[in-house]
């Protein structure tokens, strides 16, 4: 061993012993101090998480006691038109699968949120506005509370009345006797309400109607009193609704008559048992050519004949007959004005068929683009997550809304009277029928508690939306020209920068009740959506990424997840530590901020440097006995002109004996040879850790891309140095040089620092030419 290789072992040796006295005699000076806890950001998230059972595993997985209870409906409804008024009495089953005993059971009455003097009327603080529309102030201040809460009129068990509390938006029956596991219960419910006009109170569900020809559409849901979910993970979730945090419910078997004018015509969840009886004969020729159109809808219902029946009003009705298997839940749209159209979609080899169902007031749009963007989100997300297991997927055009049912949901995007409409509501409508399409995947399949956890249908469907955004707009380039891409408006992580280094008081960490964020479109939707593209995108990769939320979407098909194990199973489906990401962008506020502090160009020399000097003599090591190359920065005055380009091995007679004497010749051609080496010290100033990207350019022209990973910042999280040691000059730094990060402030992400001109000086020197 020659006298280098004493030096290196000796040297650390030195260090070691040296670091060692350092901290002890630390620890004599240093008077006592406060503890304080772990606050590193990539500490386990074991005392946040719940604790794994034998319902719901470590992995994330349901475990093997897991249960859930079911709920079936045998229900008649009849829709009153003229007076815009629902009946409806149904028969329930309650299946009890639990372990315990139920000494009483809870329905959800959302309506009752309309009720007149419902308390989520008054649920905000509200002022004055300094100016606002006629409408909104007659609204506001001069009409009657409109009341639309349901009307129990029966709520019996074989004939007998039950005992039933209502409070607000829950009702609680008592039961005689308990309800043993394993047991299941029948009752019988009668009820009305009246319907609201959804157009004026921006509700979910209601009608609009149209001045013009005096008639009504109908988007009908939260319309029977619904049993709430009870399970492993809170016992009963009878939280109240209070308008914004959305619905948890049990999946059940529907047989559901609807009565509506004759001249209506319908669409609903579940599959139409009497569809000879509702549909004319050319409409039932026209379905039956859309069963084998795979490529452009067919119109079952044309519009000359919605528009004939406008005029119409009949006095007669029709009962449309509707069965659904494991569901959780019923929605339907009717109206004389619509016009229906079908395709049918292969979707994994079945046919799936794709349904858009819409007033005049809809077209040219949705004629050309609804039905083509429910089947191509149907092939998406069937491809991100379990092949669709239902035989249809409808759309229904209703102004100024977006929401989702099992097998339907309504959507926005309306052209102008004269039938123009711009790229900005045509790529609206498009983007809210897939993520209301794909909402039949989150919540209606893997069916999150949406009451509680509003981003875990929410922010999991946009996430998957702007997918299958990006996947429509390569099916269809036509409809995106001249654009390269589909423009989609969250997801993409540049976009949710001006929101997350927003006014912190009105922020929210994700993991909050939809009740209590200020800005929910943001929070549910935007910012849970980037998270994830920027995991599938720079932090694990396609492969890992795609694998694992597959195994999501697979384990928790028709069940109930929470979000422990959504974020378990990323995890344990793809080896990939993640306590960091969760914690930084789902239980925080923080953001993202990267960028480069100080960037020192080196060289090596064996000429003593002062600091290298004193740094040997620290640990007790004499300069002088020592051969040492030593590192000399270009900006001190030690530094020798000479050094500048030159390789390593001509600058140190030392390095260059150590490597002659230590590696043959063909093992010294292998050895890198550089000349530039530079210390870069990256800074932090935002409070979410995320990989370090960073884009090298060298005086050649060319660049290269390092990542670094994010376990860079794990002991550090302001500041992380790195040595870089390269042949060629480099000329210029750029941290997260395409914007994958939502870095909230990219003025410190330039070597050398850019300069930016302010408007005031742009303006100056406009003057000036």
């Amino acid at each position: 061993m020659n006298k280098l290789r004493l030096l290196s072992f000796a040297f650390v040796m030195l260090f070691v012993s040296g670091v060692q006295a350092q901290e002890s005699e630390a620890e004599e000076q240093q008077p006592k101090q406060e503890g304080h806890e772990n606050n590193n950001k990539f500490k386990q998230l074991y005392e946040t998480f719940a604790t794994p059972n034998q319902y719901r595993t470590g992995a994330g997985a349901p475990g093997e006691a897991y249960y859930q209870n079911q709920a079936d409906y045998k229900m008649d409804i009849v829709l009153d038109d003229k007076n815009t008024r629902l009946d409806g009495e149904a028969e329930v089953t309650y299946y009890n699968n639990s372990p315990d005993k139920l000494e009483y059971l809870w329905v959800q009455l959302d309506q009752n949120v309309r009720k007149k003097d419902a308390p989520a009327l008054e649920r905000n603080p509200s002022g004055m506005s300094p100016v606002t529309t006629p409408q909104r102030f007659v609204n506001q201040h001069m009409e009657e509370s409109f009341d639309g809460g349901f009307n129990i009129v029966g709520l019996t068990h074989n004939g007998d009345k039950l005992n039933y509390t209502i409070n607000q938006t829950m009702l609680r029956i008592d039961l005689e006797k308990a309800l043993e596991p394993g047991e299941s219960f029948q009752f019988e419910m009668k009820w009305w309400y009246n319907i609201n006009n959804h157009i004026t109170d921006r509700a979910r569900s209601g009608y609009e109607h149209f001045p013009k020809d005096g008639n009504n559409a109908y988007v009908i849901a939260q319309f029977f009193p619904r049993m709430a979910v009870y399970n492993d993970v809170e016992g009963w979730q009878n939280m109240q609704f209070w308008g914004s945090g959305e619905f948890a419910l049990p999946f059940g078997d529907y047989e559901v008559d609807i009565t509506v004018p004759a001249d209506h015509i319908m669409e609903a969840t579940g599959e139409l048992q009497n569809r000879k009886d509702v549909y004319t004969k050319e409409m039932m020729s026209r379905y039956e050519q859309a069963k084998k159109s795979y490529d452009e809808p067919v119109i079952v219902r044309t519009q000359a004949e919605a528009e004939e029946a406008e005029k119409s009003f009949s006095n007669k009705t029709k009962t449309w007959k509707y069965k659904a298997e494991m569901v959780r839940d019923f929605g339907f749209s009717t109206s004389r004005k619509f016009i229906l159209d079908m395709m049918a979609t292969d979707v994994g080899g079945k046919d799936v068929m794709a349904v858009s169902l819409y007033p005049k007031e809809g077209n040219p749009l949705w004629e050309e683009w609804s039905t083509k963007a429910v089947a191509s989100t149907l092939k998406s997300y069937s491809d991100q997550t379990f092949q669709y297991p239902y035989h249809k997927a409808v759309s229904v055009h209703a102004r100024n809304q977006g929401m989702e049912y099992p097998m339907i949901c309504w959507n926005y995007g309306r052209p102008d009277e004269d039938g123009t409409y711009s790229d900005r509501v045509k790529f609206g409508m498009i983007s809210v029928i897939i993520h209301e399409i794909g909402h039949n995947f989150f919540p209606m399949i893997v069916n999150s508690d949406e009451r509680q956890w509003g981003w875990m249908d929410e922010g999991l469907n946009t996430f998957s939306q702007y997918l299958a955004e990006q996947d429509f707009g390569k099916k269809y380039p036509e409809a995106i020209v001249p654009l390269e891409q589909y423009p989609s408006r969250r997801g993409i992580p540049a976009k949710i920068v001006p929101y997350m280094k927003g006014n912190q008081k009105y922020i929210a960490p994700i993991m909050s009740n939809p009740e209590n964020v200020y800005q929910l479109g943001n929070n549910a939707y935007g910012k849970p959506a980037t998270a994830l593209n920027i995991l599938r995108e720079t932090v694990m990769g396609h492969d890992l990424f795609d694998h694992a939320y597959k195994t999501f979407a697979h384990r928790w098909m028709f069940k109930h997840p929470t979000p422990e194990d959504f974020f378990r199973t990323i995890e344990d489906a793809s080896a990939v530590d993640l306590d960091w990401f969760w914690r930084g962008w789902f239980y925080t506020t923080h953001n993202v901020d990267m960028g480069i502090k100080e960037v020192q160009k080196l060289y090596i020399t064996d000429n003593a440097t002062k600091e290298g000097k004193e740094f040997l003599e620290r640990y007790g090591a004499d300069p002088e006995e020592i051969d040492a190359i030593y590192v000399v920065e270009e900006e001190s005055e030690e530094f020798d002109e000479n050094l500048k380009g030159k390789p390593v091995l001509e600058n140190s007679p030392t390095l260059k004996e150590y490597v002659m004497d230590n590696f043959p010749e063909e093992e010294r051609a292998k050895l890198k040879d550089p000349k530039y080496f530079y210390q870069v010290t990256f800074e932090k100033p935002g409070g979410i850790p995320m990989p370090l990207i960073v884009e090298f350019t060298y005086a050649d022209g060319s660049t290269e891309m390092k990542r670094y990973p994010v376990q860079l910042w794990r002991m550090n999280d302001e500041m992380a140095t790195k040595a870089i040691a390269t042949s060629k000059e480099i000329v210029k730094m750029v941290v997260d040089p395409n914007l994958e990060t939502a870095d909230v402030d990219v003025s410190n992400n330039t070597w050398p620092k850019e300069e930016t001109t302010s408007k005031f000086e742009e303006f100056k020197e406009s003057l000036g030419n």
